[in-house]
């Protein structure tokens, strides 16, 4: 059962001058292959001697990258009272990890000895800067940082390598598609959270300073659709031409305890239905399927139905063949190598059920060109200012628009949750819009 499952029980103007733009796209990436917590680097040193890059922040949960560090993720995770709120936090989460920690290191030890999603993150990251120099020389160069919640880098370690490159720019890309105030809702808080710390303690702070805006949710675009769609169809493909059709598919995501969706308003099954309904569309409804749930732990109610439940139900019902496609999670980690892989093919094979696994999109080449798409068309939609801008210039990126580069944030961003009760959503909100919110309390301020 995955941690995050478990967590949730214990209670998401212009572009820059034109006169670097010639110098921007001739710069090569230059990708590190180092395990330490510094992000790859992706601008030359000749670029970055002239202009600092456009920092491009990775959010995501993230993972231990070895054994030795499982406790003190999880300890961060129970401290998040974005995700969890215990009586007597401070007291009781580090217990709750200590008591936790040796079963998790024992799941973490069966997929390799930690968690590959910084590797993997950094690679992807790696890639669409390159990209994107090509996509948007107006903003070159470009540069992948990576903030995990829970593991390092830390959004802290983030800001300080932003530091030391000169960063003026940034945005933030939520590593999660789908939208959800305990998975990006919680990086962006603290992200907030860590900016205002800094200007506390020295409003002058480079790093407190830097233009922000946010990718903040993008379960329909088009090349996620895409990459998701070719993994799943290479699944479909290992089967016999006249039976591959009728394999029933299982689109697995994360569950959410019920009192946060039905309660709080929480948009994350919508949009997980709407990245299925896509990929369907796509596949051109050839398979019947199930959006199903995992990671559920404890007697309260959750989102289902549970994928372990369908695979048993549908053992019960006859079905022989199932594949299962983990729809919300962009890189493999513990909740695909181990929750899927390794518990799930065991309750699979104990029930007579042959199970595949859609692989995760990880350097699947369409995806890596959609996170290029996806922050090119999201520059192209700022009203972007600051040293160097010219008001008269106008992108060179060759990406249209799409319809969820809306500005600074989206505007479904822009509305809380009707249950919100945590006033730091409001403020980071507002911080992240520019105060230009639109919808929702604050137009009306």
């Amino acid at each position: 059962m995955s941690v995050l499952g478990r967590s949730s029980l214990a209670a998401t103007r212009a572009p820059m001058a034109a006169a670097w733009r010639r110098t921007a796209s001739k710069s090569k990436a230059a990708t590190s292959s180092s395990s330490s917590v510094t992000s790859s680097s992706c601008f030359s040193t000749s670029s970055a001697a002239r202009k600092p890059p456009t920092g491009v922040l990775l959010m995501n949960m993230g993972g231990p990258s070895t054994l030795d560090e499982v406790g003190d993720f999880l300890s961060r995770l129970f401290h998040d009272r974005d995700l969890i709120q215990l009586p007597f936090q401070s007291t009781l989460a580090p217990l709750i990890a200590k008591r936790r920690t040796p079963k998790i290191v024992e799941q973490y030890d069966k997929i390799g000895g930690g968690s590959p999603i910084l590797r993997w993150t950094r690679s992807q990251g790696a890639a669409m800067a390159k990209m994107l120099d090509e996509l948007h020389p107006s903003t070159a160069p470009h540069k992948a940082y990576t903030a995990f919640r829970y593991a390092r880098p830390l959004t802290g370690e983030a800001l300080d390598e932003m530091r030391a490159d000169g960063v003026e720019r940034a945005v933030a890309f939520t590593q999660y598609p789908q939208y959800s105030c305990s998975t990006t809702g919680s990086s962006l808080n603290e992200l907030f959270r860590e900016i205002q710390r800094r200007k506390a303690a020295d409003s002058g702070a480079p790093e407190a300073n830097i233009q922000w805006s946010v990718i903040d949710r993008w379960p329909t675009h088009p090349g996620l659709v895409q990459a998701f769609t070719n993994r799943l169809q290479a699944a479909l493909n290992t089967y016999p031409a006249e039976e591959r059709h009728k394999v029933p598919i299982m689109f697995s995501a994360h569950s959410l305890p019920m009192q946060i969706v039905s309660g709080r308003g929480d948009p994350y099954p919508a949009e997980v239905a709407a990245t299925v309904a896509a990929v369907m569309t796509k596949l051109g409804w050839s398979n019947p399927y199930r959006v199903t749930w995992q990671s559920q732990v404890g007697p309260s109610a959750w989102l289902g139905p549970q994928t372990s439940d369908t695979v048993k139900g549908w053992a019960k019902q006859g079905y022989k063949d199932l594949v299962v496609v983990p729809i919300a999670f962009t890189q493999d980690h513990i909740e695909t190598l181990y929750e899927l892989d390794i518990e799930l093919h065991e309750e699979a094979e104990e029930h007579g059920i042959r199970l595949k696994r859609a692989e995760s999109l990880n350097d699947e080449p369409t995806f890596l060109r959609a996170l290029a798409d996806i922050t090119a068309a999201h520059l192209d939609s700022l009203a972007l200012t600051g040293p160097g801008s010219s008001s008269s210039s106008s992108s060179s990126s060759t990406v249209g628009p799409h319809v969820w580069a809306q500005g600074n944030t989206s505007r479904q961003m822009q509305l809380r949750c009707p249950g919100c009760v945590n006033p730091v959503c409001g403020e980071q909100k507002r911080f992240f819009a520019d105060n230009t919110m639109g919808v929702g309390e604050d137009a009306l301020r």
